[in-house]
């Protein structure tokens, strides 16, 4: 969604980094590129004027004149205007009320109400361990009932049975009666929508209000409307009285401008984003670290929820038992380019990685898709069990029966070959290392602490002028070279001074005191 605003900004501030001293001239024409950026993408001008007067003001003060390095001072500063601009602090979905707790889902028809009552549902069900009850109480759009009762089955979420001839208003108090019967915690009221706002609709929403006493009304809007998503924030506020948004298809080529102008515009905080089609595809609204993101700075911290989120940890304690020992066979591979798929692959874990939204252009032209993954796992799976615990006995004859096998060819067996010798070298070099090691950080999450990671090791890298390589899914020729002038991590919105390790991650790049890189990253002790 920001991928636009983010090359734009990063161009910009990187001509301030390289200035040894800023003058006012210098930032007013960067403010001007700045403005015209913020337009570009679709913001409110109104915000866009705030915005520029607030970072050029905060910009030509003495401290940024006097500082040792005037031009990353001034990315701190349009950081924290970002920050402010976002909402300053993260809103999460207020439940401190008496259950069950009732939450009013209402917005445009086609902004994602359906889908994300039901993200919403399954969320709350995994994360807060709550009993959460959905009511479809939308009666115009043919089968919307029966679309929220199947996805509610698809992820084991109740739903309110369905009772043809009932006005949304029925649907509502029945809802919440079902709700205190059952002992629900939550209750998701999904309403109707039309095609644009009127009368009727505000009026039913109105008395669905009276009647289920909602403590949150959350505002679904479609981050791909621009504008109109802020005039309609305005219309339902007015009316209906939202305490929150939720902006769906954020993994669209949006422009963005509706996110950032949302919350400066209507003083409503957003709180959730839908990031995609699958039912877990809904992340915690944080003005930090999107700020992060729009700046190049990346989303470690998003990269450990999702990490700590999709691991088996049964799994992770066997692995971390065989590294300890230094052993890593094809099987170990195996798992750990399944869990890169599960946490978006290759382009998503990259994608929150500091430094790696200046490479977007160079990632698209290295061809880096989740078909390599398949592929390579295809590949291992049409191994023997035997040979995939000892690959030294892949013959010729081996391969062209694996390489027909899995519809790939022996070049690329032999590349992934290759690699798993490259990454069993380094636990080997690591079981050396003692707990300072991969093993250490897999113990961490097992209970043995959490190894440091400190971000300006992770910058250092990024000025390096060396890309990771040998990368599980890494296509051979992929560019090298992180770009230089990587921003700097804010002291209010950086990294944590502490981060849980990323088992079955390789080719990562961070770096546990005392150890290798993670395996995969072709530089060796």
């Amino acid at each position: 969604m920001f991928e636009s605003l983010s090359e734009r900004l990063s161009g910009i501030l990187d001509k301030l980094t390289r200035r040894g001293a800023l003058t006012e001239e210098v930032v007013n024409e960067a403010m001007r590129e700045v403005r015209r950026a913020l337009i570009e993408a679709d913001v409110a001008l109104d915000v866009v004027r705030s915005f520029t007067d607030k970072v050029r003001n905060r910009a030509v003060g003495q401290d940024v004149i006097r500082s040792v390095s005037p031009g990353q001072q001034v990315i701190k500063i349009v950081h924290d205007a970002l920050v402010e601009m976002l909402g300053s602090t993260a809103q999460p979905i207020d439940l401190a009320a008496v259950a069950p707790v009732p939450i009013m889902m209402v917005g445009l028809q086609g902004s994602g109400k359906t889908t994300t009552s039901a993200k919403f549902g399954r969320r709350l069900s995994e994360r807060s361990r709550k009993k959460v009850l959905l009511a479809s109480l939308d009666t115009r759009r043919p089968a919307a009932q029966e679309q929220l009762r199947v996805l509610g089955e698809a992820n084991q979420i109740d739903t309110l049975p369905i009772v043809a001839g009932q006005t949304p208003t029925q649907i509502a108090d029945r809802a919440m009666m079902a709700g205190r019967l059952g002992g629900y915690d939550v209750v998701i009221l999904d309403t109707a929508g039309r095609t644009h706002i009127d009368e009727a609709l505000m009026a039913e929403m109105a008395e669905i209000r009276r009647i289920a006493n909602p403590h949150e009304i959350l505002l679904v809007v479609d981050a791909l409307t621009g504008q109109d998503a802020v005039n309609l924030a305005r219309s339902f506020d007015e009316r209906v009285g939202i305490t929150g948004i939720v902006m769906t298809r954020m993994d669209g080529d949006g422009r963005g401008g509706a996110a950032l102008s949302m919350r400066a515009v209507t003083g409503k905080p957003i709180k959730l984003l839908g990031v995609g089609e699958k039912s877990d595809a809904l992340e915690d609204f944080d003005p930090q670290r999107i700020a992060g993101r729009i700046l190049g700075m990346g989303d470690i911290v998003a990269l450990v929820e999702k990490a700590a989120a999709e691991m088996d940890m049964a799994k992770a304690a066997k692995m971390a038992a065989k590294l300890k020992q230094g052993t890593f066979d094809l099987d170990d591979l195996a798992e750990q380019l399944k869990q890169m798929q599960k946490m978006g692959g290759m382009k998503g874990i990259m994608g929150m990685m500091p430094g790696m939204g200046k490479m977007a252009k160079q990632l698209e032209g290295a061809n880096l898709d989740d078909k390599l993954l398949k592929r390579q796992i295809a590949i291992i799976s049409s191994m023997t069990k035997k040979e995939r615990a000892k690959p030294d006995i892949l013959a010729a004859s081996r391969k062209r029966r694996i390489a027909a096998g899995s519809g790939t060819r022996v070049e690329d067996i032999n590349r992934l070959l290759k690699q798993h010798r490259q990454m069993a070298d380094m636990m080997k070099a690591m079981k050396k290392g003692g707990r300072g090691g991969l093993a250490g950080m897999l113990g961490g999450l097992m209970g043995g602490g959490m190894p440091d990671i400190d971000p300006a090791m992770l910058e250092e890298m990024a000025r390096s002028g060396q890309l990771p390589g040998g990368m599980p899914g890494m296509p051979p020729g992929m560019p090298g070279g992180l770009p230089s002038g990587l921003p700097p991590m804010p002291p209010s919105g950086g990294l944590p001074p502490k981060l849980p390790g990323l088992p079955g991650l390789p080719g990562l790049g961070v770096k546990a005191p005392g150890s290798g890189f993670l395996p995969g990253l072709g530089k060796k002790k």
